[in-house]
């Protein structure tokens, strides 16, 4: 039995490394991810620390084990409730103004900052950008205090995303973390992250990206039907992840059918489109749910690139735990 300690590293552990592998095929169509790596992904290619190959000459070279923005503004959530006791929609705002990957004016950070307006409260987005950051949300707020958790995870969402899926597409995440730490088995942590995205529906009115509840329990029903050969049942178009509806639906769905971080971070990288965020998100929910599945030489290899220290971070978040 695992301590909802264990289970809080574990979750950071996930959330970093399949953020870091999953870079590796970011945006990549399959037929990209096959070119650049025609045997597939089974961790990270090259020497850590050296330019990923696609990237070289672009205008940030990314690092072979770097992490992205998936980690740094996990990171700056944690620091913010660390630092807070809590979260507030300013402070979080704050804590993003200094965030500085992916941070470009047509992304949602990027029109955020040059606001230059930390207490901004968007009304629309509905792109994973808040999930992707909701993990320590979940490591301190018990799903068993569900409305305080969802409050906690729409503060930490409406600085860069307001929309209704955006919120309740990080509220399922967060609630599955929660109901992950607390040892609850696969299939009552995927009903608490569908309970969860129903309950987040009352803060914004319904939103043309589609419905988050009935968006996860359409594709885990669709993966654990196929989960004898999910590799091919992943190469159909409904699961490439290239839209709000598909990419945090896939990375719950992946941690709950495969039981492993590893496996959900693979899969995810081999897929492309989204990857980081996928491999990031279902890496995370993995490892809090099974954290020995977590690869330890991939987040030592994360650590020796970053500097995270996100061991420490997950102690104190758990500590903190309601």
């Amino acid at each position: 039995m695992y301590t909802p300690l264990a289970r809080s590293i574990a979750c950071l552990k996930g959330v970093s490394t399949g953020d870091a592998i999953g870079k590796q095929t970011e945006m990549h169509h399959r037929n990209d991810v096959k070119r650049w790596y025609p045997q597939g992904l089974t961790g990270f290619h090259g020497e850590l620390g050296t330019v990923i190959p696609r990237y070289r000459g672009r205008p940030y070279q990314w690092l072979v084990a770097e992490t992205t923005d998936d980690t740094e503004q996990t990171i700056a959530v944690a620091n913010t409730l660390i630092g807070h006791g809590a979260v507030s929609h300013s402070s979080i705002g704050r804590a993003l103004m200094k965030c500085r990957k992916s941070n470009h004016p047509d992304v949602s950070l990027g029109r955020f900052q040059q606001r230059g307006d930390p207490d901004f409260v968007c009304s629309d987005g509905d792109g994973c950008g808040a999930a992707m950051r909701a993990a320590p949300i979940g490591i301190v707020y018990s799903a068993r205090r569900i409305l305080d958790l969802i409050e906690a995870v729409f503060q930490a969402s409406v600085s860069t995303h307001g929309g209704q899926f955006g919120i309740c597409a990080a509220t399922s995440f967060a609630a599955a973390v929660s109901a992950a730490i607390d040892g609850r088995p696969p299939d009552d942590v995927l009903g608490v992250a569908v309970d969860a995205a129903h309950e987040a529906e009352r803060y914004r009115p319904p939103s043309s990206v589609g419905n988050m509840a009935a968006a996860l329990r359409k594709m885990y029903g669709e993966l654990v039907s196929a989960s004898q050969a999910l590799p091919a049942r992943l190469r159909e178009d409904d699961c490439f992840p290239n839209r709000p509806a598909i990419i945090v639906p896939l990375a719950i769905s992946l941690a709950v059918v495969t039981k492993s971080a590893r496996e959900t971070i693979l899969l995810a990288t081999n897929i492309g489109g989204d990857s980081d965020s996928v491999a990031s998100i279902g890496g995370g929910l993995a490892g809090a749910m099974f954290p020995q599945s977590v690869d330890e030489d991939w987040y030592r290899a994360v650590e020796s690139v970053n500097n995270h220290n996100l061991i420490e971070l997950a102690t104190r978040l758990a500590a903190m735990r309601q």
